[in-house]
């Protein structure tokens, strides 16, 4: 028996032609999804180039893993949705498909902000992720507030930008400090397929020098490691 498959809509501020090159070129690619690590050029050769149907004309790809995603016009933007393969459909990955899911909700809302915000511009990200078994809630636990602008003080920095997209799990915001960049909060706290619960930010930062990259880094590290604590060593601290 198979659950019904999520949806993942984002419409963007693009023509379809646009939205299209981004989802077909590499480098382009690299702007949006994910954050930086090592081994994110293999990445997107598996997830966007490895088994995958591809259809120009009606502008679709069947990906790697079986999840379809549409372009279409709305108006004088597009309307992109990835619907995801039912679970049970590659038992290999029912472990993680909760964290895939999650990831593509993260992932099309980082492409609508590199279109709509930083066309063409590259990003610089730092990335964390770690446990929550206390069920944190980690936009609260940074001062991000409720309403559609922001103004706070976020790990000692003054910052300001507004809400990029809300969903259950995650928040996104837009931070003028970062070069206008944008940070992606999730936390899920402890549940039957995760019991120690998860919680994730990524930074994309444009326009900084090593120094100011590697002073928010060093804010955020001590303050995550305290709350979300992680095994594994994080892509973000592989220099």
């Amino acid at each position: 028996m198979t659950d019904s498959a999520p949806r993942i809509e984002v419409t963007i501020a693009a023509p379809v032609d646009t939205v299209w090159q981004a989802l077909r070129d590499k480098e382009t690619i690299r702007h949006w999804h994910g954050w930086d690590y090592d081994g994110l050029d293999d990445e997107i050769e598996l997830i966007y180039f490895t088994e995958v149907e591809e259809d120009t004309g009606a502008r679709t790809l069947h990906l790697h893993g079986g999840d379809p995603i549409s372009l279409e016009k709305d108006g004088d933007g597009t309307r992109v949705t990835l619907t995801r393969a039912p679970r049970g459909t590659n038992p290999d990955w029912d472990a993680y498909y909760t964290e895939i899911t999650e990831g593509w909700i993260t992932f099309l809302h980082q492409l609508k902000f590199a279109i709509e915000r930083q066309p063409g511009a590259a990003r610089r990200t730092l990335f964390f992720a770690g446990s929550n078994e206390s069920g944190l809630d980690l936009a609260a636990e940074l001062g991000l507030p409720e309403g559609p602008t922001v103004e706070t003080t976020l790990l000692g920095e003054h910052v300001k930008g507004e809400v990029w997209f809300r969903s259950e799990h995650q928040l996104g915001v837009t931070v003028d400090a970062w070069g206008d960049g944008l940070l992606v909060v999730s936390s899920i706290g402890p549940a039957g397929d995760k019991p120690e619960g998860s919680a994730m930010a990524v930074l994309s930062t444009y326009g900084l020098d090593d120094a100011r990259h590697a002073e928010i880094k060093q804010r955020w590290s001590p303050w995550w490691a305290q709350r979300f604590p992680s095994d594994e060593a994080l892509p973000s601290e592989v220099d």
